[in-house]
């Protein structure tokens, strides 16, 4: 289902798949199977979303970010995809943002550029991502640190 009130220029978008009112979709980025991209989110071209996945509301995902099968997304998580941003800058190198499967990013993070979120890892609300996040592990705060790992 793609909401009326959503700008969706992207045309292979699985009908199992919601996306809801006030979302931009560029067209050539690959969405997944029974996804639920809610509310004001954006998607950009150079982005590939897995099946299973849940986008909450405010989420924008830049060029760059790979988001794999049955990843959670919290409401307003701030991906970046450039470590050195300047406007107009000629020198901008794209950096690649891997997140794995089965990760959580809880509400209102921010993920710095180039980095992977491991699979089954969970990142607690609030938190600031500076470096890798091991598969399987819960890691929190500003900057995020490693808590414990996670029990199946």
């Amino acid at each position: 289902m793609i909401h009326p009130l959503s700008d969706c220029k992207n045309h292979t978008i699985p009908d199992s798949t919601n996306i809801w009112q006030f979302c931009v979709i560029f067209p050539n980025c690959q969405i997944g199977e029974n996804c639920n991209i809610c509310s004001h989110c954006l998607i950009e071209n150079e982005v590939t979303i897995g099946n299973n996945v849940t986008i909450k509301s405010g989420v924008q995902i830049w060029d760059g970010i790979d988001i794999e099968d049955n990843v959670f997304i919290g409401a307003n998580v701030t991906f970046t995809n450039d470590k050195y941003p300047r406007s107009k800058n000629p020198n901008w190198k794209l950096m690649t943002t891997m997140i794995r499967k089965g990760a959580s990013i809880g509400a209102g993070s921010t993920i710095l550029p180039g980095l992977t979120i491991g699979e089954n890892a969970v990142v607690g609300a609030g938190s600031v991502v500076t470096k890798d996040i091991p598969a399987g592990e819960l890691w929190l705060g500003n900057p995020a640190k490693f808590v414990r790992k996670i029990d199946k």
